[in-house]
């Protein structure tokens, strides 16, 4: 009898199972049917397999115009960029109005100072080479802003990393390290062609001012202009056997008025703020290749350690 019932059991669980089997088979056949009985012009759905495209990339990965510009001008090193501007005009206006200036400054030493050759025959030596000097600083700090400006691309773009992975070689970390040094010299070289560039501008300055007061009406009232003079000897740059080596009254005014005297004093003025502005480029230039470089040896360091 206990048999019996345990079989009777086990059948009855058997076509419980096989129903539900068949309703969960037959229901999507159902609600497709039914579809079909609604709409009877449609097809039943088919899925085809859409092959993968080989050898094209999608539209959406596909880089615009916009975001090459955006990765181009993201390779920029703009820091280098402003101090190559910076550079060029500060030596081309130091170049340019110091050898005008010099020029300048000869002929008025030689018209009213100094009327003997033979007592600035050293000073016109020294001027000259100072010319020849300008023209090799200029063609120098060419060429020089140039390959700075040019290492500053090829840095950013090395830690940018914006073609291919980071790669760089030990002779590259090497020339950078020595751009850095050599910035830092010419740094200090610049400081003290600044302050070189500014002792014939505090000349003319002292100059111009004294043939201010002999214009003023408050001296002609009270002292003779002729008492007022100007000696260059003390200066240094003419001996002190110089005739006449001075200037004074009507003769130091018609100097101030004369061409020479105005464009002289005045480019030895744009001379020296050309020199500061190579000074504050090659400042830029400084920070720049420091930063450079210190990027460029973490970068590299890293790359080894990644590696092993």
């Amino acid at each position: 009898m206990k048999v019996l019932k345990k079989n009777f059991l086990l059948e009855r669980e058997t076509l419980t199972f096989s129903h539900l089997k068949l309703a969960v088979i037959a229901r999507p056949e159902m609600e497709i049917g039914r579809y079909h009985w609604m709409y009877k012009s449609s097809r039943p759905h088919q899925y085809h397999h859409v092959p993968a495209l080989r050898h094209s990339a999608s539209p959406l990965s596909a880089p615009g115009c916009f975001e090459c510009c955006i990765k181009c001008l993201g390779g920029v090193p703009y820091a280098s960029l402003v101090a190559t501007i910076l550079c060029f005009s500060g030596v081309a206006l130091f170049c340019g109005c110091g050898h005008v200036a010099l020029a300048g400054t000869i002929s008025i030493l030689e018209q009213h100072f100094s009327t003997n050759a033979s007592d600035h025959a050293i000073l016109s030596e020294v001027i000259q080479l100072m010319q020849y000097v300008i023209y090799g600083i200029a063609s120098f700090f060419f060429l020089y802003g140039i390959i700075l400006l040019a290492e500053g691309f090829y840095t950013t773009s090395a830690v940018k990393e914006l073609h291919g992975e980071f790669k760089t070689t030990a002779c590259g970390r090497c020339i950078s390290g020595m751009f850095v040094f050599l910035t830092y010299v010419l740094g200090l070289a610049w400081l003290g062609v600044f302050g070189f560039s500014a002792v014939p501008v505090f000349m003319f300055y002292n100059i111009w001012s004294t043939c201010e007061v002999i214009k003023s009406p408050q001296t002609n009232s009270t002292a003779s202009g002729s008492q007022i003079c100007v000696d260059i000897r003390q200066y240094g740059i003419i001996p002190w056997n110089a005739l006449p080596g001075r200037a004074c009254g009507s003769t130091l005014e018609s100097i101030c008025n004369t061409n020479e005297f105005y464009m002289s004093y005045h480019l030895f003025i744009v001379a020296c703020a050309g020199a500061g502005a190579t000074v504050i480029a090659l400042l830029i230039y400084m920070m720049a290749t420091t930063y450079n470089y210190a990027v460029l040896k973490f970068k590299s360091r890293e790359d080894c350690c990644t590696k092993f």
